[in-house]
């Protein structure tokens, strides 16, 4: 299966805009780990670091589940990889770590982030506050920092590709 990736029309209007460029973030993240084995998908392609696409995935899901569910819609719903004890959790995988897994929960959380997101205006505020700041954030503030963390993630994602299987591409 090839993930179909589409920009938004350039005539398009703010919101289907900048949705449809976070879609095309989504689905070039899920492109750069096509074809892979779970092992392929659990290297760490440079050391020291932990970083492996399948990190990337568990951790856009808590990226997902954090800004829709909890800040947004005020949601109280725990973490799904990381814990207190271990706050980079998603990030360090196992043998009994799978794509299927880490795929089937990325893919859950973007169907909250979507059904969540067509609940708001851009301008309205967040149901819920950021664990950190106390902040609550309007959907045009989430929607833009969600398409800048993939976009920074896809440039990591380019990089491991690259070294796990020599694939390249934009």
């Amino acid at each position: 299966m090839t993930t179909e990736r589409r920009e938004p029309a350039v005539d398009a209007d703010e919101r289907t805009m900048v949705e449809g460029w976070l879609d095309y973030h989504r689905r070039t993240l899920a492109w750069k780990c096509e074809g892979l084995t779970d092992a392929q998908l659990r290297t760490a392609a440079v050391t020291p670091s932990a970083l492996s696409l399948m990190g990337l995935v568990r951790h856009m899901a808590e990226v997902e589940r954090h800004w829709y569910r909890r800040v947004l819609a005020g949601e109280e719903c725990g973490p799904i990889y990381y814990s207190d004890a271990d706050p980079d959790g998603e990030f360090r995988l196992t043998e009994a770590d799978t794509w299927q897994e880490a795929h089937a929960t990325w893919q859950a959380e973007v169907g909250a982030a979507r059904r969540i997101a067509a609940g708001f205006g851009l301008d309205e505020p967040s149901r819920g506050k950021h664990r950190r700041t106390g902040e609550r954030y309007t959907l045009r503030w989430i929607h833009t920092h969600m398409v800048e963390e993939y976009a920074r993630h896809n440039g990591h994602a380019d990089l491991i590709r690259e070294c796990v299987d020599g694939t390249t591409g934009d």
